[in-house]
């Protein structure tokens, strides 16, 4: 997985586990049994492609598609400034099996993506026939799953969950509005789990309407307020879209330094607790928000223009 380390930073600012930072803004979904669009995916600035074996095969392809899988993997050099690859398996009795078997057997991957993962013993069965380094992403989309993200997060081999908002909605039968608000609490829960297990902010859901971007860029920053770190795209053309979002722009990282200088000089004075030049009073929980963002910075390695 790529990572850098970001020097000086807290313990809540760094990556999953404290290890490598996660900083992976975009997961491109590409269909395993399409060797075409996978290597047209590597140039089209995902942050990481999602190779699936799972809902974007058939499932007469999946024997096909595995084996496509094994012979793309077995040619992917990948490189330090390559995108993260990603595999979803299908977690199905007989398919997982078969699904790992043909990852491990083939060229190095970043993780696995489990899709409807419920339990934390299931985290711990897939890590076990993964190579070493192999992280996974817990993919939740039902019930139970909302109710065990927290234990699933906890897993050392989890960098990160995800929520699959198509299917928990199926499962859950919620017919949600055109704001989703009846699903606040649900992408709260995922947010709250991911907080309490230290790993990295969970990955938004997909847009499935990849035409409007418009209203993809309006989502996609209210998620990135509610505290997800990064979101699924179905087509190349929303990449752009969520990398823009997740990056902090250089206002954004200016505003944060010069707060953090100001901390530093009221701290100097032995106060805790100082009024800022607009008037608002700053205390270590905002400051701490800022050393943040400036720790996302760093990682971004280039801030946005606005």
């Amino acid at each position: 997985m790529r990572g850098t380390t970001v020097p000086g930073a807290r313990p809540e600012e760094k990556g999953a586990r404290g290890e490598k930072d996660v900083t992976a803004r975009s997961y491109l979904y590409v269909p395993a049994d399409r060797p075409d669009l996978l290597t047209g995916a590597l140039g089209r600035g995902a942050d990481a492609i999602i190779v699936d074996l799972e809902d974007a095969v058939a499932e007469r392809a999946k024997d096909e598609a595995r084996r496509g899988l094994a012979a793309w993997l077995a040619g992917y050099h990948g490189g330090s400034d390559g995108p993260e690859v990603w595999v979803r398996v299908n977690n199905r009795p007989g398919l997982l099996a078969e699904d790992l078997a043909a990852v491990t057997d083939s060229g190095p991957i970043s993780g696995v993506s489990i899709p409807k993962v419920e339990r934390h013993d299931t985290i711990e069965e897939v890590a076990d026939c993964l190579p070493s380094g192999a992280g996974i992403i817990g993919l939740i989309e039902s019930a139970q799953g909302v109710l065990e993200a927290a234990a699933i997060a906890s897993s050392p081999h989890v960098v990160r969950l995800a929520l699959g908002e198509a299917d928990l909605v199926a499962h859950l039968g919620v017919d949600p509005s055109v704001g989703r608000v009846e699903l606040v609490s649900l992408r709260m829960g995922l947010v709250v789990a991911s907080a309490a297990a230290g790993v990295t902010g969970p990955i938004a859901p997909v847009s499935t309407d990849y035409r409007d971007l418009a209203a993809l860029r309006t989502s996609t920053e209210e998620l990135k307020k509610m505290g997800f770190g990064a979101r699924s795209a179905i087509h190349p053309d929303q990449v752009a879209v969520i990398n823009e979002a997740f990056t902090p722009s250089a206002a954004e990282l200016e505003e944060a330094r010069r707060l953090i200088a100001a901390a530093d000089q009221a701290s100097a004075r032995g106060a805790g607790v100082f009024i800022d030049e607009d008037g608002r009073m700053v205390d270590e929980a905002v400051v701490r928000s800022a050393r943040n963002l400036v720790a996302e910075g760093i990682r971004r390695d280039a801030p946005r223009d606005a």
